[in-house]
């Protein structure tokens, strides 16, 4: 039953997440909280980014056949991705569980008011502006999003996405793309130091893997046919759930 309910989630997750440009860490870690799947945060979070690095190498695939995606940019963002996601997941295993449980709560919250608006991070900044020269701009991103990878176990796209749009005055679509594409190192890694630490439950991820994939094949085609802005606002009632039972939990 277990393996039926990570598969169908699977499914989901990878559908959801390939439509609005992010790893699905977002969902999986409140999944394997809240469902009673793992033990502590942690776990949660080592057994989340084995499947982000599936959902980024699925979903790049998808958009490598459009020719969205910038090799050059994710080979500038992914050395400072790599470094950040390989410290923080090490250190997140010398921070409090609750701790972390509040701050990804805090995210989640978060989340769930720019999809009650109906829109992604990806679409907050209106039309593309360059701040901060290429490539220096490109480290930047990639240090924050291998933070992110490796502290909550996201895949980083809520930060490279809008990152690649506000920094580097990079086009929505290429910026959506090329995160999912740097998603793949900068998880991987992450997912070596939290298999070390034993946080990751395979038995888990193979299930939740396997729904990845194919959901996030069938994204990028349900992206072209559904309201978008009312399937945000519809899912962002689930964040907000799961971002008050996660922060209850972790202060309690």
């Amino acid at each position: 039953m277990e393996f039926l309910i990570l598969f169908g989630s699977g499914i989901a997750i990878g559908i959801v997440s390939s439509m609005i440009g992010i790893g699905g860490g977002s969902f999986m870690v409140p999944l394997l909280v809240l469902g009673g799947f793992v033990a502590s945060a942690q776990e949660a979070v080592g057994t989340s980014i084995a499947g982000v690095l599936f959902m980024g190498l699925s979903a790049s695939v998808a958009y490598w056949r459009t020719r969205t995606s910038d090799p050059s940019l994710a080979l500038w963002t992914v050395p400072a991705a790599i470094l950040t996601s390989w410290g923080s997941a090490a250190l997140s295993g010398r921070v409090e569980s609750g701790g972390i449980l509040v701050a990804f709560g805090a995210f989640l919250a978060a989340m769930g008011v720019v999809m009650a608006l109906g829109k992604t991070p990806k679409e907050l900044g209106g039309a593309p502006r360059k701040v901060l020269p290429y490539p220096w701009g490109a480290f930047l991103v990639g240090a924050l999003a291998g933070v992110t990878a490796g502290l909550f176990g996201l895949g980083g796209g809520t930060i490279m996405v809008p990152g690649f749009m506000f920094l580097l005055g990079v086009e929505i679509h290429t910026a959506v793309a090329t995160s999912l594409l740097v998603m793949i190192p900068s998880a991987g890694i992450a997912t070596i130091q939290h298999a070390l630490a034993g946080n990751t439950h395979w038995e888990f991820v193979l299930p939740l893997a396997l729904g990845i994939v194919l959901g996030a094949q069938i994204g990028p085609r349900v992206n072209r046919a559904l309201p978008q802005r009312v399937l945000r606002r519809a899912f962002s009632l689930a964040l907000f759930y799961a971002a008050f039972r996660m922060i209850s939990k972790g202060l309690g």
